[in-house]
């Protein structure tokens, strides 16, 4: 290493920044997530930096003198002109001042590391200024792999410690705290019941530790999005990484589970349409039986649980079996195919409203009447239709759509494999039939405003996937 990693004390010490403009306000917001005194010098300063000295977290100084650095903790130097930040070095170094000069790494005595902040847990991440754009990358993994609430829980067990001291022996110690951070507590924590965790953690203290064994199950509802792994979100990544065992679907993606646990087991429950080898109240049953083991169970779905999801069944089995459970919001297809198609969803004075609607049923509806909200103004996500497509059809057709109105049919939509084939509401049919277009296929319909609706004409695709 040609520099070595240290925490410097900000507490009750100042902190230099020399410069007035974009360059001092970035180094400002980074110190103001510390408690250190923040003295700007400069005769005028930007907005932004207007406003500290305003509120009172900063202090202008308006003449550069080497008495400024005295005693301070260390300065930065960004004034935007290579000459004055060259002076004002000189003046730092003769007071003994560690500086850093923005973009001159050869003046700098310390470089700004990439921070991952969960207060008072923080991360610094630095590449000695060879590979910024690497250390930003790093930073946004750690970012995803860190919930967000977890100085949180690093500050209840600061504020405990006096008390584990106290209450539980010397030998249970490390025992118990991997039990705060990494067993049980920590998991229900991290989900957001920081109130219960708490509780559990005081619990286990007043037992002298002897409690921090004890497991109770959960389950989570996860959303894994249309499939590409780095559109899932930070929680659902949080959740995969808790999770002792996981049942997922046949339309994850493998990469997803790549960001699981590797000791995590792994259960496929794929259902495929007129096969029912994993009937949903098998798979209840199972989730609610693993959880009531004690386990952490992801229930890993593509798209958002919520949507077409069967969130329900499962929901309400869990809260049967009165096992804690919630669910994770994912990135749904329609979502997806829109951003890829580079289009917006609504549009001022096109469509304001968007309709999500299924061409699969159940049995007792099998072909639900989906095009029903499906008018002038409207964009439609059709989801699981393209068995359907000829009943789509006629549908939107008979609803007054015109006949050549366009549509955008999205395959494997944020996958290698997808691919968008375009045609009409009445060539919907025979254009998935040409390009053997049977699944994982959303089909968006846009209705403008500013559409007539066509006289309702009779059926022209009824006998294409009739049985489809």
């Amino acid at each position: 290493m040609k520099a070595f990693p240290m925490f410097i004390r900000t507490s009750d010490r100042r902190v230099i920044i020399v410069g007035g403009g974009e360059q001092a306000a970035q180094k400002a917001r980074l110190i103001c997530k510390t408690d250190a005194q923040i003295v700007l010098v400069a005769a005028t300063l930007e907005d932004e930096l207007q406003g500290l000295v305003a509120s009172g977290r900063a202090a202008q100084v308006k003449t550069l003198s080497s008495d400024i650095f005295e005693d301070a903790a260390f300065a930065f130097i960004g004034t935007g002109c290579p000459g004055f930040d060259a002076a004002a070095h000189g003046l730092a170094k003769a007071a003994k001042c560690p500086v850093n000069v923005v973009d001159q790494p050869d003046l700098c005595d310390l470089t700004t590391p990439a921070i991952v902040d969960r207060d008072p847990i923080v991360v610094a991440i630095g590449s000695e200024g060879t590979a910024p754009v690497l250390t930003r990358d790093i930073k946004t993994k750690l970012e995803a792999l860190l919930p967000q609430n977890l100085g949180g829980l690093a500050a209840l067990a600061g504020n405990l410690r006096p008390r584990v001291a106290q209450k539980v022996a010397r030998h249970r110690r490390r025992a118990f705290w991997a039990w705060v951070f990494k067993g049980d507590a920590a998991a229900t924590w991290t989900r957001g019941a920081e109130r219960d965790a708490a509780r559990m953690i005081k619990v286990a203290i007043a037992a002298g530790g002897a409690a921090d064994q004890a497991k109770g199950g959960h389950i989570a509802l996860v959303g894994a999005g249309p499939g590409a792994r780095d559109l899932l979100t930070l929680r659902a990544v949080a959740r995969l990484q808790e999770a002792d065992v996981i049942f997922y679907d046949r339309l994850v993606d493998p990469e997803v589970l790549e960001l699981a646990r590797r000791d995590a087991e792994r259960v496929f429950v794929g259902k495929v349409v007129g096969a029912h080898a994993w009937p949903q109240d098998k798979i209840n049953s199972m989730i609610v039986a693993e959880a009531l083991k004690g386990r952490h169970v992801v229930r890993l779905k593509s798209g958002d649980p919520a949507i077409f999801g069967r969130a329900t069944e499962e929901l309400t089995a869990a809260k049967a079996a009165g096992i804690p459970v919630e669910m994770v919001p994912g990135v749904t297809a329609a979502s997806a195919a829109a951003a890829s198609l580079g289009r917006s969803l609504t549009e001022r004075g096109v469509a304001d409203t968007f309709v999500i609607a299924t061409g699969t049923g159940c049995a007792d509806n099998p072909q639900p009447d989906c095009t029903r909200l499906t008018g002038p103004g409207t964009t439609t996500a059709f989801y699981m239709s393209a068995g359907q497509a000829a009943h789509l059809s006629d549908g939107l057709m008979k609803q007054g759509l015109p006949p050549d109105s366009k549509v955008d049919v999205c395959v494997d939509v944020s996958k290698d494999s997808e691919h968008h084939v375009a045609t009409t509401v009445s060539e919907l049919p025979y254009a998935l039939e040409a390009h053997a277009i049977k699944s994982c296929a959303i089909i968006l319909v846009n209705w403008p405003a500013h559409a007539a609706a066509a006289r309702p004409v009779q059926s022209v695709a009824s006998t294409i996937w009739a049985t489809a």
